[in-house]
Order: C-alpha cells, then structure tokens, then sequence
C-alpha cells in the first residue's frame, strides 16, 4: 500500500488540482484580477490589449503545463521502483488518461456558469501531455550516458 500511494498519490493529488483549477475561482473574469495588476506593475504603461494577451497565454500556458506535469507523474506511477525505464505501453496508457481528463475537465466546467468548455482547450491539455510523453522518450538513453561520464571522471 506504501509503494502505491508513493507512486500514485503524486497523480492524485496533481488531478484534484486541476480539477480545482477548473472551479469559478479561476474563471477568466477572477484570474484576470490577478494577471492584469501584475502585467501593470511590470510594465505601467501596458495597453489593455496586451494586458488581455498575456492573460490568454497564461491561462493557455496553464492549460499545457498542467497537464506536462499530470503526464510526467502518470509515467512516474507507471514506471513504478523501476525508476526512468521506458515502456511504450505506459506512454500510450498515460496518453490515454491524459486525453480522457482533458476531456472530462472541459466537460466539469460545462457546470460551472462562470466557465466555458473548449475541446480546443483539451486538445492543448492533451498536447502538454504528449510533449511530456515525447520528452520523456528523448531522454531516455541521456541519463546513462551521462553516467558512464561522471564514471570515467572519478
């Protein structure tokens, strides 16, 4: 039970908030009253319009970042004591469960009034999800090789 909950609860705690993240609290209209002051203390002569633009692409940088991270801890739980071995199969499984959250997530906030659904905001979910998926498959036969270095310098 120790071993699962090491390696899942990281999952579980990360799906739970994104599900916060999907709540009226971070609706447009309550985040913009955070991103458009801090846009104004950076840079005070911002024009609305930019201020509106970086709010789009923090909450779009959000929506792919949250779901980098839900996919990295689904391969982390999937991999087990094993520690950093790939497997195909756990790629195609964490895509999966990626796609079916981001779905699952557009479909809570068609509940929630102050928020709106966007498959294509899933579909930017499920490709922060798959760039995790792929950098973690670049980087597989790195970490040896970095080792075997540090080996020959000791």
């Amino acid at each position: 039970m120790r071993s699962f909950l090491k390696s899942w609860g990281p999952v579980m705690l990360w799906a739970v908030l994104i599900f916060f993240f999907s709540t009226d609290q971070f609706s447009s209209s309550n985040t913009s009253q955070i991103i458009g002051p801090l846009v104004r203390w950076i840079y005070p002569k911002a024009s609305l319009e930019l201020q509106e633009s970086v709010h789009f692409l923090v909450r779009k940088f959000g929506h792919w970042s949250e779901y980098f991270v839900l996919s990295l801890l689904l391969m982390r739980a999937f991999d087990g004591e094993k520690r950093n071995e790939w497997r195909g199969r756990w790629a195609g499984w964490t895509l999966v469960l990626i796609l079916f959250y981001a779905l699952s997530d557009e479909l809570h906030q068609v509940f929630v009034p102050s928020r709106s659904a966007l498959l294509s905001d899933s579909m930017l979910d499920f490709l922060g999800g798959g760039c995790a998926v792929l950098w973690k498959y670049l980087s597989r036969n790195r970490r040896p090789a970095a080792r075997s270095i540090q080996d020959e310098r000791d």
